[in-house]
């Protein structure tokens, strides 16, 4: 399976937050340990910069062609994202980055090959919670909403090809480790729910469907903390 090493580090960080959320609501109220200079912040706004894989779900189809399927390429990236801490626990975050696909016919539409290629920008936005009782090592959970634009969109088969705008979910689980007030790394996993409709004309008849990419997006990166 294509997403299975996304799947394999979700389910592990899930288990470590799991462990965390348990330790966390047994020690909120014990005194700081050594080392805790290391993960105090001086401001509430973060950044981080991360490579990105984006790793999408092989489904969709075309309206009214029985056994029609869709793929999608997956890309790595660069993102940006900005978070702001409204308490030590509660933050939200935006990532910002823009990607393309590769559609490609399957199934009963597998004889249309490349069916085109757009370009995708899909600001996220998720509130998170961070537990805090681990020093440098700061797990976090989240879950927020997504917004993707289409655009640069180019038929390759098809004599048109229209992906259009859709909002979607996110689910996301991570962690900083902070080496000191400012500097950290990061590894964090995303699940977008995104199946956006889209227009299509091949051989000039003007046809819809739906492409269910459901992306993963799995990134590692550098953390700072202002």
């Amino acid at each position: 399976m294509r997403a299975a090493w996304g799947v394999t580090a979700a389910v592990v960080l899930i288990v470590m937050v799991q462990q965390a959320v348990a330790a966390d609501l047994a020690q909120a109220a014990s005194v700081p340990q050594a080392g805790a200079s290391v993960t105090e912040a001086p401001s509430p706004w973060q950044i981080r910069l991360r490579a990105l894989g984006v790793i999408t779900e092989d489904s969709g189809y075309v309206n009214t062609v029985p056994g029609s399927g869709l793929s999608f390429s997956d890309t790595v990236p660069p993102e940006l994202d900005i978070s702001y801490f409204f308490t030590d626990n509660i933050a939200a975050e935006i990532i910002l980055g823009t990607t393309y696909a590769n559609i490609e016919g399957q199934g009963a539409i597998g004889g249309l090959g490349n069916i085109g290629k757009v370009w995708l920008l899909p600001p996220t936005l998720t509130l998170q919670y961070h537990f805090t009782n681990f020093g440098a090592f700061k797990p976090y959970v989240g879950a927020g909403v997504n917004y993707t634009i289409f655009y640069n969109q180019d038929a390759g088969s098809a004599d048109a090809l229209k992906v259009k705008n859709t909002f979607g979910t996110a689910l996301q689980v991570g962690f900083d480790y902070m080496v000191d007030q400012h500097w950290g790394v990061n590894f964090d996993v995303k699940k977008l729910f995104l199946k956006p409709d889209f227009d299509v004309t091949v051989d000039g008849a003007k046809l819809t469907g739906k492409a269910a990419l459901d992306p993963w997006l799995v990134g590692a990166g550098v953390t700072y903390r202002f």
